[in-house]
């Protein structure tokens, strides 16, 4: 693993946690349980701003936090190939 992929992936990490810091702020929910909070809240918010079936909303939800996760890693990565000037 080179270090743009190293720096994509703490990216991806960090900003995957910053989301779900965001979206579980106020709540007293436990920390192990955010992942799941965050995906049940991202679904309920999806399916509640639109008229669409419950099923529907929550594979948006997923794949919503996949494109997520995959635009933190591009982004970790090509800000890093900017910092070290490797394309």
């Amino acid at each position: 693993m080179n270090n743009r992929k190293r720096a994509g992936f703490i990216t991806a990490l960090l900003g995957i946690v910053g989301f779900m810091a965001l979206f579980n702020s106020g709540s007293p929910t436990p920390i192990l349980n955010w992942p799941v909070e965050t995906y049940m809240g991202l679904a309920f918010t999806i399916g509640w701003l639109s008229n669409m079936p419950n099923w529907l909303a929550y594979v948006l939800a997923a794949v919503v936090l996949m494109l997520m996760i995959v635009g933190f890693y591009k982004i970790g990565g090509w800000t890093y190939g900017l910092i070290t000037n490797k394309r």
